[in-house]
This record gives C-alpha cells, sequence and structure tokens, in this order.
C-alpha cells in the first residue's frame, strides 16, 4: 500500500518589536511562571492586569505598591474586555484554553504558555545590552536552542555596548540636525556603528577609568 504524507509548515513568523507602553495587558496565572511573565511586561511599560486566587510573594508585592492591579479570583471571560494582549499561565489547560478561545473570539492577542498551537506570539529568548536588544525564536520547535544562542550572543557582546549604543544615539541625532546631505550623513553613520568605532569608545574609556583611578 502506498501512503502519502502531507507536510503542513507554518507560515514564518513576522518578527516585530511590540510598543506596549500604556497598553492594557493581563496575565491569567500568577504563580513562578506567571511572575516571569508580569516581570517582561512591566518593564515594557504596560499596564497589567493579574487575575489569579493565589500568587508568588513577589507578585503580592507588586501589587501592594501598585505596579499592578491583581485580583485574587478565577477568571471570568468579561475579564478581556479593552484587552490588548492577554498571557494565559495556569495550571489548568481547560482554564488556559477557555482564555484562548475567548481571546481569539475577541481579536485579543493570546500567548498560552507552554503551548505553541494556543499563541498568537511566542516570547523570544532576548539578549539586552540597554536599548540594543536581540531576540532568538524557534518557533516553539526547540526553546533550549533559543537558550543556548542566547548565551553564545551574551559572551560575544560586551556590556559596553550599551553606553556605546547610547552615544551613537546622541551622535545620530545631532548628526541628523547638521548634515542635509544624505550621502554624507549615511557616511557618517556607518562610521559610528563600526567595529572600529565601538573599539575607540573601549580604549576612550578605559582610558578615562584609568584616570579616575589615578
Amino acid at each position: 500500500m502506498d501512503w502519502k504524507v502531507d507536510f503542513v509548515n507554518a507560515a514564518p513568523l513576522f518578527p516585530i518589536f511590540l510598543k506596549l507602553e500604556g497598553k492594557n495587558c493581563l496575565v491569567v496565572g500568577a504563580g513562578p511562571v506567571g511572575e516571569g511573565k508580569i516581570r517582561g511586561l512591566l518593564e515594557s511599560g504596560a499596564h497589567v492586569r493579574v487575575i489569579s486566587p493565589q500568587a508568588t510573594t513577589q507578585v503580592k508585592n507588586w501589587s501592594q505598591v501598585g505596579s499592578i492591579a491583581w485580583e485574587p479570583r478565577p477568571f471570568a471571560a468579561a475579564d478581556l474586555d479593552d484587552v490588548f494582549l492577554v498571557v494565559a499561565a495556569t495550571s489548568s489547560r481547560e482554564v488556559n484554553d477557555s482564555i484562548y478561545a475567548e481571546a481569539q473570539r475577541r481579536s485579543v492577542l493570546c500567548n498560552v504558555v507552554d503551548v505553541p498551537d494556543r499563541c498568537d506570539f511566542y516570547y523570544p529568548s532576548v539578549v539586552r545590552r540597554g536599548n540594543l536588544q536581540i531576540a532568538i525564536s524557534t518557533a516553539g520547535d526547540s526553546p533550549t536552542l533559543a537558550q543556548r544562542l542566547r548565551t553564545d550572543l551574551e559572551h560575544q557582546l560586551p556590556e559596553e555596548y550599551s553606553p556605546w549604543l547610547d552615544e551613537i544615539g546622541r551622535e545620530r541625532r545631532a548628526l541628523l540636525a547638521s548634515e542635509p546631505d544624505p550621502a554624507r550623513r549615511l557616511k557618517h553613520l556607518r562610521e559610528l556603528s563600526s567595529q572600529a568605532s565601538f573599539e575607540r569608545y573601549l580604549s576612550r574609556t578605559t582610558t578615562q577609568d584609568r584616570k579616575e583611578f589615578l
């Protein structure tokens, strides 16, 4: 008997960096996993509301100081009113599935933790050096590979990239305001972001640190 196997490949993910500052975001579940998701949303400036009968000490602390709004109760469909994004991080598959179904009905972006086919977006492994962010995703195929690549990149990109990028940003803004010729601007911008420019920055800052130490 001949067997024909059809492999259905999902469309490739569209990589974006999403602005969440001021957006209403909901996290359902406030255990250790939910705590990590809440932390990431807070770091992005989102307005975070949490629904969960129980919560970790850190989540309770965030609630007490007003960083989040925590409601100690089970999820209800109305919790998705005026929500831009929701993360389902409960230990109940049934609850997570109901959150996903309601989010789909309302066109609310949803991530059900560790369930790729219940996610509109994935949490990537991220290398951060100030405003420099490198996000790595395997579309849920191998989070451990994404983590290993993140570690490799962290070793390749020293912490000095953060203040160097701040300096590049200031010089770029000044250049855009003072240089009318596009070709010259591009030439200068490429020089600013070159490896040679980074090495000069390291040399300059190292010299300054030595002078301050002496």
